[in-house]
C-alpha cells in the first residue's frame, strides 16, 4: 500500500462527513492532503523528523497509527509547530499545556488536545465523548460481519472521576462497505481491525495494536494531566 492510499483510507471518513479537508476532492484525497489542515502539519513534521515526505508510508502510518517514528519528532519544536498552525483557531488545551512532555505527531493528540471538544467534558460529558469517540482511531476485533457493516468489540472512550479513560471491550457497528465503495478489503471475523468514525479503516497487526494503544494512552495521561476531571463512568 502507497501512503497515499493510506491515507485517502483514514481521511475519507471525517471528509465524508464534511468535517474535514476540501468539499471537491473526488475520492483522490491525497492530492488534497494540504487542505486536511487538521493532518498536514503532523505529516510535515514527521516527515521533517525522519527525512522522507509527508506522503510517505511509513510517515502517513505513525500519524493515524503510531509508531516508533514518533519518538523522533522533537515534542518542543512540535508544539510551537502546531501553536503557529493553529493561531486564531478554537482549540483545546493546546495554550495551555504547561511544557512539550507527552506531546505527539498523532491523530490521538489533535482529537483531544488541539480539538475543543476537551472543554465540553464538564458540561456534557455525553456529546464529548461520543464525538471523541468516533473521531479517534479505534482498534477492534470483528465479531460478525452483516452485509456492509461489520460487529467489532472495541473499547469506548469514558470519563470518570481520574478523567478520561478506555472501558473494557463493547460491541460496536461500524461499515466496511457502502455500494460499490470500500476502504479495505472485506474484514474477516476474529481480524483486528482500525476504525475511524463510522468506516473500517482496513486490518491492524498486533504491533499496530500496541503503537496505537500506547499513543493513545499517551495523549489521554497528558489530558488527564491538565484537564479538569470529574464526570461519572
Amino acid at each position: 500500500m502507497t501512503g497515499h492510499e493510506l491515507f485517502a483510507r483514514y481521511a475519507f471518513p471525517p471528509n465524508e462527513l464534511g468535517y474535514c479537508g476540501p468539499a471537491d476532492a473526488n475520492g483522490d484525497l491525497a492530492s488534497h492532503a494540504k487542505e486536511f489542515d487538521g493532518a498536514w502539519p503532523y505529516l510535515t513534521a514527521i516527515a521533517d523528523a525522519v527525512g522522507s515526505d509527508p506522503l510517505d508510508e511509513e510517515v502517513v502510518r505513525s500519524y493515524w497509527v503510531g509508531g516508533r517514528s514518533l519518538d523522533k519528532v522533537d515534542p518542543e519544536m512540535l508544539l510551537a509547530r502546531l501553536r503557529t498552525a493553529f493561531t486564531g483557531q478554537v482549540t483545546g488545551l493546546l495554550a495551555e499545556l504547561p511544557s512539550a512532555a507527552g506531546v505527539l505527531a498523532h491523530h490521538s493528540f489533535h482529537v483531544f488536545v488541539v480539538y475543543p471538544w476537551v472543554k465540553f467534558l464538564d458540561r456534557d460529558a455525553p456529546t464529548a465523548l461520543r464525538i471523541m469517540q468516533a473521531c479517534r482511531i479505534r482498534w477492534g476485533a470483528v465479531e460478525s460481519v452483516d452485509g456492509e457493516q461489520v460487529v467489532i468489540a472495541s473499547q469506548p472512550l469514558a470519563f470518570g472521576p481520574a478523567g478520561l479513560a478506555l472501558d473494557p471491550p463493547m460491541s460496536e457497528r461500524v461499515r466496511w462497505r457502502k455500494g460499490d465503495l470500500s476502504l479495505a478489503p472485506p474484514p474477516q471475523r476474529g481480524a483486528t481491525v482500525a476504525a475511524h468514525w463510522d468506516w473500517v479503516c482496513g486490518s491492524l497487526t498486533d504491533d499496530d495494536c500496541a503503537a496505537l494503544a500506547s499513543a493513545t494512552q499517551t495523549t489521554l495521561d497528558l489530558v488527564n494531566a491538565c484537564a479538569p476531571q470529574g464526570g461519572t463512568q
